[in-house]
């Protein structure tokens, strides 16, 4: 059976392995220096005796085995005293480490203990950012930003649910409406027919929602072939003088269905007495596509959130021929292509909407052929 260590204790495993790695050279180190300089002492032998008198100084075959048992029995003493002294602070250094491991890994534990807390119905719990503002600290606010991403997702998300089921339970409230009352009674031949001209149209809008939804859907996975693409060449306007060359690479039919929606949406809600403008080009290392039209007066903080789902330019859910979908199927399109899109409000009225996207590099053709 594999023993598995947790982080804690893998991490005290090596603070005490360093502690008892440096021990040993120590000792070591220490033990050869002290042998060396035993067997280097010089004996001293006095030859007076207490009253004087010279003696005469044994032989010195005969004091080399005693020095050498107590050279041997010094260096037997000092590894002994080491290896004790060692084997103590080895032992205090795992428990050290143990204490001052679990210490540095607790953000780690609270980041983990938040995670299990969480769930798709409450994403509100965060990780608490303490003093001093070190890497553990720096991964605890990246993780609070990262769940502050998933909870606008997931509420966007359940927005997106909510209005796409209003969107298609609205044609459906209206067939059974025309059904009703027209089978309320004896129907004539005309009440049939304006029941089967209600239909049509309430299925027409869902039919169109539904192409909506499919298309948006499409444009965020953008797993098609990517290419070399003029913008200027996929716009279909009356007045083309300002259309420069405008390079990217990308899925064709995404990029086409992009800038049809956009024509489409300036023509739909430009005044009819006004036109609308298109320009593509390249600003400093970005290609960019600039439309603008005249219609409806726009706040400034209404701008963006016409890149929701089913919102429209008047502030109110969708209604009339379109269902709210063409500028949201157009932001998924640029950002599957690395691009920003901003929207901003026209002095008077109308929008103008710019998008950007980066150069191709140099010599692309055609990529993922």
């Amino acid at each position: 059976m594999k023993l598995t260590l947790t982080a804690r204790a893998r991490l005290t495993v090596l603070y005490t392995g360093l502690v008892l790695a440096a021990g040993l050279v120590l000792t070591g180190l220490t033990y050869l220096f002290m042998r060396h300089r035993l067997g280097q002492r010089l004996v001293r032998i006095d030859l007076r005796g207490p009253d004087g008198t010279v003696q005469t100084a044994p032989r010195p075959e005969d004091l080399l085995p005693d020095l050498d048992r107590l050279r041997g029995a010094t260096l037997h003493e000092l590894l002994i005293q080491a290896l004790t002294a060692l084997a103590v602070v080895t032992a205090l250094a795992a428990l050290l480490g143990w204490l001052v491991a679990g210490r540095v890994l607790r953000p780690i534990r609270a980041i983990s203990a938040t995670a299990q807390r969480l769930s798709a119905e409450n994403l509100s719990e965060r990780v608490p950012v303490n003093e001093p503002r070190d890497e553990l600290a720096a991964l605890a606010a990246t993780v609070n930003g990262m769940l502050d991403r998933i909870q606008a997702g997931v509420a966007s998300q359940k927005l997106f649910t909510a209005n796409a089921a209003h969107e298609l339970r609205t044609p459906l409230t209206t067939m059974r409406t025309a059904i009703d009352v027209t089978l309320d009674g004896e129907p004539s031949r005309d009440e049939l027919i304006t029941m089967a001209q209600d239909i049509r149209t309430a299925i027409g809008k869902s039919q169109r929602t539904l192409d909506g939804l499919l298309a948006l859907a499409h444009s965020q996975a953008a797993t098609g072939r990517r290419r070399l693409v003029d913008l200027s060449d996929l716009v279909r306007v009356p007045d083309q003088s300002n259309l420069r060359p405008a390079p990217v690479v990308g899925d064709p039919v995404l990029l086409e269905m992009m800038v049809a929606n956009l024509v489409d949406n300036a023509w739909r809600h430009n005044d009819p007495d006004d036109e609308i403008k298109v320009e593509t080009g390249v600003e400093g290392s970005k290609a960019f596509l600039r439309i603008s039209n005249g219609g409806p007066v726009i706040a400034p903080g209404q701008a963006e959130h016409l890149l929701e789902p089913f919102v429209r330019a008047e502030g109110g859910r969708t209604g009339g021929q379109g269902v709210g979908l063409g500028l949201a199927i157009v932001h998924a399109i640029v950002l599957a292509h690395r691009g920003r899109i901003r929207l901003t409000p026209r002095d008077g009225s109308g929008l103008c909407v710019t998008l950007h996207f980066p150069l191709p590099d140099a010599g692309s053709t055609f990529l993922n052929r």
